[in-house]
């Protein structure tokens, strides 16, 4: 594995360095970030990290001097001090030139109080998730533009079994990609997620119960692609369904869980139901569920819930990147037929993907996805099982089985 994974997001960046006053770049922690903005830095930028305990005091004691004697300011980890959204909007009101500001973020920053409607139209945001597969194999994937338009789906024949397994259990971050001791991969995630709640939580929120965080992380875990129940979550800690969903909050602020809302043909009716909670590295919850690869050929059905959400958070990672807006959706109707992942385009297009942890995949497997196209009518495109095989099988008209390799493999393979 190499020691840095070129960012898709690099672009982006550079771009908007260009016409935008303001940068933001936010992910969780350890994803690339500061890696990134370091490789932008150039001559004429001056790089400050809030991680260090001086600088973040000076930031804190004195938000408008701190950016006085910088011309072009990379500022990492910016969440640790709110009051310099303010000065840095000052500060662009001052003067708009474009790129003064790059700043990075391991919480959501527009979430924090003040944020938004600080730098409202004076910055824009490029999310940086862990990384795809697409950045560690450095392919191009029309896994979305095949979709919509119902081609045949593309396929990596190597990547199955136990390949197949040690990508879903290794995850996106570039720290764990680098330990090929699974014992190793597992102590850095568990000193990570140690680290994020004794920290970075404080960022975020005020949490009275601190020490319950790592227990509701775990429950979340056991949790994942499943419907959340605030009331059944915070019975298993002793918390009351409205702190559960404050504190479920939070990890979302830090870029660990991520909620896949339903979907439904009136607009209106999503509001009123209930979403999914997906964890956005598979890596992170394979450790907090105790899947290995050495556990995983006895532990099928818990691999499952690791592979759906690897699958939903590459297929996130892959509709950031287009320039076509994409939302993503789960969809269950009343007899709980169901369908993971829900990919609507601005059209209104729907893709349906189906995820299964197995080699083989039968007709019984596209239910969910022939009651979605039932309910979509004419604006079905594509209905899709992503399963662990080598090859592309037609179900009948639109519907495939593919290989969970479709999400990354490059036209031709």
């Amino acid at each position: 594995m190499p020691d840095l994974y070129p960012r898709r997001d690099t672009q982006r960046v550079q771009a908007a360095l260009v016409d935008t006053p303001v940068v933001l770049l936010n992910g969780p922690r350890q994803s690339g970030k500061t890696t990134l903005a370091r490789e932008l830095l150039g001559s004429k930028r001056t790089f400050r990290s809030l991680d260090d305990d001086t600088t973040l005091a000076a930031a804190t004691a004195d938000p408008t001097g701190f950016l006085r004697d910088a011309r072009r300011l990379t500022i990492d980890e910016v969440q640790r001090a709110p009051a310099l959204l303010r000065a840095i909007k000052k500060a662009v009101d001052e003067d708009r030139q474009p790129g003064r500001f790059l700043l990075t973020g391991s919480t959501n920053v527009l979430s924090l109080p003040h944020a938004a409607d600080s730098l409202a139209g004076r910055m824009a945001v490029i999310d940086l998730l862990p990384l795809a597969q697409t950045e560690i194999r450095q392919t191009r994937s029309r896994f979305l533009r095949d979709a919509f338009a119902g081609a045949t789906p593309s396929a990596d024949t190597t990547t199955t079994g136990k390949a197949f397994e040690h990508i879903v259990l290794t995850g996106g971050y570039p720290e764990m990609l680098q330990r090929r001791d699974p014992v190793r991969r597992t102590e850095w995630a568990r000193n990570y997620l140690r680290a994020i709640v004794q920290r970075d939580v404080r960022d975020v929120a005020s949490v009275d119960k601190l020490g319950q965080m790592p227990r509701l992380l775990r429950v979340l875990a056991q949790h994942s692609g499943q419907l959340v129940n605030y009331t059944q979550v915070g019975g298993q800690l002793g918390l009351d369904a409205k702190t559960a969903r404050k504190y479920i909050g939070v990890f979302q602020q830090l870029f660990l869980v991520r909620a896949l809302e339903p979907w439904s043909a009136n607009r209106l009716t999503r509001l009123v139901k209930t979403p999914k909670l997906h964890f956005l590295d598979s890596g992170l919850l394979a450790v907090l569920l105790a899947v290995s690869e050495a556990t995983v050929a006895t532990r099928r059905k818990t691999f499952g819930a690791v592979l759906e959400s690897f699958v939903f958070a590459e297929i996130s990672k892959l509709a950031g990147w287009e320039h076509d807006d994409y939302h993503l959706y789960h969809y269950r109707d009343k007899d709980q037929d169901e369908v993971d992942v829900v990919i609507e385009n601005v059209m209104g297009g729907i893709v349906g993907v189906e995820v299964k942890a197995a080699a083989t995949v039968n007709a019984a497997d596209f239910r969910g996805l022939r009651k979605l196209a039932g309910a979509c009518g004419d604006r079905f495109r594509c209905g899709l099982v992503l399963y662990d095989g080598g090859i592309v099988l037609p179900f009948g008209k639109r519907m495939y089985a593919a290989p969970v390799s479709s999400l990354w493999a490059a036209p031709g393979q």
